[in-house]
């Protein structure tokens, strides 16, 4: 249905939105020329024609990518299931979560960031208002990635980024 229904300029910021991708106009245009598409090896070669080859993955990766997230609403899914995650875990239980792209690790890192303050009020805000309490430690302060020799081991790891906190008494 997004594929074939959104108008050019919504299929265009959705691809750059959600696929981090630069030549999202050109693809976006090429895909609505092509319509109606049926299947995913069509958009595929679609995507492929509009922009080429360049670089170790298909051109169509971040397109799928900017889709699939889209229509499993996965970064909202993220966003709702961090603060249900803290409030399931005891004191100095550990939240642990590995990202595969940007997007989610952005969600992630500013979520244990905002949880790890006591206060979340602007910086203009003189004295706090808001009241809240840190509810985490952060512990990961740069993501841990795969080593060289665990990516060539698992290739699907190359993009994995981990973060973690911990609980802190209530």
């Amino acid at each position: 249905d997004l594929v074939n229904g959104l108008d050019e300029r919504d299929l265009a910021n959705l691809i750059y939105e959600y696929g981090e991708e630069r030549l999202s106009r050109r693809i976006a245009r090429a895909m609505v020329r092509a319509r109606p598409l049926q299947t995913t090896g069509q958009l595929a070669a679609v995507v492929e024609q509009a922009v080429g080859r360049r670089g170790r993955l298909h051109p169509a990766t971040r397109t799928f990518q900017a889709l699939r997230i889209a229509v499993n609403d996965e970064l909202g899914a993220l966003s709702e299931a961090l603060p249900q995650a803290v409030t399931l875990l005891r004191p100095q239980g550990r939240l642990v979560v590995i990202a595969f792209h940007s997007l989610e690790d952005r969600i992630v890192k500013q979520f244990i960031q905002r949880e790890a303050r006591d206060c979340i009020c602007p910086p203009e805000v003189m004295v706090c208002e808001c009241g809240h309490r840190a509810t985490l430690k952060v512990i990961t302060r740069k993501p841990l990635t795969p080593s060289t020799a665990e990516a060539a081991r698992n290739p699907r790891s190359r993009s994995a980024k981990l973060r973690a906190a911990e609980r802190l008494p209530v």
